[in-house]
């Protein structure tokens, strides 16, 4: 007995204890962390929502103002009856609860909501329910407690917290996780049905479906008193239901975005992750691209097109105003961001190989370039580029080239800079290429390495802003990555219908009725389309194709993405006008003509073209014999990247390594030292890796390879390195 009064003398004090420390409403409230983050657009629209607590599952805090009525009915008939009477304590249900108990009958308790919310409360277990229900002690200490709140807060206040913090089914906690978890809506949507279930599961959250269905039906008829309960009908809804649904770990329509933001997020450190993070994104953009894009996959089916991607900056600021990484259930690879994927990008990287080419004055807008069959010696063979559809245009001025996307002329305008200075300007625009420009050779110009879509249409920003370049989410920076002139240049190129009439004609998909710039592409096999461009306010990117690499059955640039690119700058310039850029200093305008084939009729029509100063002239022909002849000589062989191994059954000095310069040639030198003059020289070769230039008589580098030579050579002072 003496046991028994100690143990209720503690409780007494635990609860006395608890009643005096006891929390607001206002910090209970503050305090509560969901098991999902949700995250925002830029005005605070729901984008996404993702589970980042994998113990429990507890939704967002919810008002009682947008709980259903029938839910606070339900829980307050199945719970408390005279919970808007009592004081905290039910001493009417103590009463029949301890005569129950005196003639062992079975009885729901006397627990008000309350005593259960002060036990929910209880952060030192003092009166939390033990396995075999709590003890006369705990139930003292509740009633206390119980009591205590009752003063300090409102029976509104009371009758939210509880419904927020009491635990439902298997590790569902409060009303909003139960709402979404169970019946795939919000607190405020629950019909009396439902809230009928989410009563009963309080009182027996892990019983089976049967159970709750019946003391479901008990509320039921509670609620609508004298009318005829259908509990057959409820039996069949809780038994569908109380399987818990498959609830997603995130939900929303930016799944990919929100994940970077956590991760971005749960790298630079922190107390955790917050219950709500604002992101740059627009809400109704992104809903408008996610449709946009999947009615056009569908528009596509039966071309083997399952997946697409799609990303929106702000040309100012480079946020991220949509951010689109997958198809969603179109896709069998859903989990995967589109985005961020590593992809070919094709003709694509065309504008800033000829930007490069125009800011080096090896050409101009208006320069002739021969599209025709050619083969170009490389370290692995001859490499002979075709254009999209197998035909070739003769000469065409690089405008058209560039316009019309032409593979041969954009192969011989890299033979002008070389692989590894474009390699160079492509890192400079932010496009982190794995391999070396000598390891993808002149194929680079046609987009042999791979990209993400993120990262390119942030180089086309770069584009957008005159040739200042700037990480994703930061302005563009001072210095130009690309000079001002020849990214003006190329913008006017891109958004010329005439100039890229020859192969999308005059009224494709790409014009649009305000200024835009736009390039599309297409990889190799036809494994990915691509559409990237700007206006004045936007820079939007595109690409579509299959998540596993598989190749899509004909679908050219203007039938993939650019129809969902040209849909989504057409929304973003509903209402909001894009002019064309100003022209920087540095540039002149002048009118160009061109030359005839022999037939009378000019390559070209006419036209006033933009020169960056110093570069412009008049006229523009065709190139004679003697002209190419005259041209800057370039090194014929060997070609860049190439290994020569020398045989171990020659004597070395006995094996020459000939190299050859077309036109007049000039002066080499290897690895820096002064070789012989001439179009060809012979070298002894030496083991090791080697640079050849060749250089015209005031040592400017015309031309240079780099090769590396295996294999023993000529022991040092045997034969002096000489050339013949």
């Amino acid at each position: 007995m003496k046991a028994v009064r100690a143990g209720i003398a503690i409780t007494l004090l635990g609860a006395a204890a608890l009643a005096h420390a006891l929390p607001t409403f206002d910090e209970v409230r503050r305090n509560w962390q969901p098991s999902d983050t949700t995250i925002v657009d830029r005005h605070g629209e729901f984008l996404q929502r993702i589970r980042t607590d994998a113990t429990v599952r507890r939704g967002q805090w919810v008002d009682l103002q947008d709980m259903s009525p029938a839910l606070r009915t339900a829980m307050v008939l199945s719970e408390d009856k005279r919970f808007h009477e009592h004081s905290g304590v039910d001493w009417r249900a103590v009463s029949a609860a301890a005569w129950a108990n005196l003639w062992n009958q079975r009885t729901r308790g006397a627990s008000t909501i309350t005593m259960q919310l002060a036990a929910l409360l209880d952060d030192g277990n003092t009166l939390q329910r033990a396995a075999g229900g709590r003890t006369v002690p705990q139930k003292l200490g509740q009633a206390v407690a119980a009591q205590r709140l009752e003063r300090h807060w409102r029976k509104d206040q009371i009758l939210e917290a509880y419904l927020n913090l009491v635990p439902f089914k298997g590790e569902v906690v409060g009303i909003d996780a139960l709402s979404r978890t169970l019946f795939g809506k919000a607190a405020h949507g629950l019909d009396e049905r439902e809230a009928a279930v989410a009563a009963a599961l309080v009182r027996a959250p892990n019983a089976k479906a049967r159970q709750v269905s019946q003391r479901a039906c008990g509320v039921l008829r509670l609620m609508q008193p004298g009318t005829q309960v259908d509990c057959a009908g409820l039996a069949m809804f809780a038994t569908a239901t109380l399987p818990q649904r498959s609830f997603d770990a995130s939900e929303g329509i930016a799944p990919h975005h929100a994940r970077r933001l956590l991760t971005q997020a749960s790298q630079a450190g922190g107390a955790g992750p917050a219950s709500t993070v604002a992101s740059t994104l627009s809400a109704p953009l992104q809903r408008f691209v996610l449709q946009t894009l999947q009615r056009h996959l569908r528009e596509l089916r039966g071309r083997n097109v399952h997946d697409g991607a799609l990303v929106v900056l702000d040309n100012a600021t480079g946020e991220v105003l949509a951010w689109l990484g997958s198809s969603g259930n179109l896709s069998a690879a859903s989990e995967v961001d589109g985005v961020l994927a590593q992809r070919q990008p094709g003709s694509a990287l065309k504008p800033f190989l000829y930007a490069q080419a125009m800011a080096e004055r090896r050409i101009t807008a208006a320069s002739l370039l021969q599209d025709s069959p050619t083969n170009i010696p490389t370290a692995s063979g001859l490499y002979i580029p075709q254009n999209y559809d197998r035909l070739f245009k003769g000469w065409v001025s690089a405008r058209t080239a560039l316009a019309s996307s032409l593979n041969v002329p954009a192969v011989r305008t890299l033979v002008m800079v070389s692989p590894d200075a474009f390699h160079r300007q492509l890192k400079a625009v932010g496009l982190p290429l794995r391999e070396s420009g000598d390891y993808h050779g002149y194929s680079l110009a046609l987009g042999s390495a791979e990209v993400s879509l993120l990262s390119l249409t942030n180089a086309f920003r770069t584009l957008a802003n005159g040739g200042r370049y700037g990480p994703v989410g930061s302005p563009p920076q001072a210095r130009p990555a690309i000079d001002p002139r020849a990214a003006f240049i190329v913008g006017d190129i891109l958004s010329d219908p005439n100039a890229r009439a020859r192969t999308f004609g005059t009224d494709s998909i790409l014009a649009t009725r305000f200024w835009a710039a736009v390039k599309t592409g297409t990889s190799k096999d036809m494994r990915d389309n691509w559409a990237v461009g700007w206006s004045e306010r936007y820079s939007v990117g595109v690409w579509v194709g299959n998540a596993d690499g598989a190749p899509m059955w004909d679908v050219s640039g203007t039938s993939g993405a650019a129809p969902v690119w040209a849909a989504v700058m057409q929304h973003l310039h509903a209402h909001t006008l894009s002019r064309a850029p100003r022209a920087p200093a540095g540039l002149v305008q002048a009118q160009a003509s061109f030359g005839d084939p022999g037939d009378g009729r000019p390559l070209e029509a006419a036209r006033r073209e933009w020169f960056i100063a110093g570069t412009e002239q008049a006229s523009f022909a065709m190139h004679t014999p003697e002209q190419r002849s005259a041209a800057a000589p370039r090194i014929r062989t060997p070609a860049p990247g190439t290994i020569v191994a020398l045989d171990p059954d020659i004597p070395p000095d006995r094996q020459r390594l000939t190299f050859a310069a077309s036109g007049a040639g000039g002066h080499w030198r290897l690895d820096g030292k002064p070789l012989a003059r001439g179009t060809q020289v012979q070298w002894l070769p030496w083991p090791g890796r080697h640079v050849m230039q060749l250089t015209d008589a005031r040592g400017r580098v015309l031309d240079e390879v780099r090769f590396e030579v295996r294999g023993a050579g000529v022991k040092p002072g045997a034969m002096a390195v000489g050339a013949r």
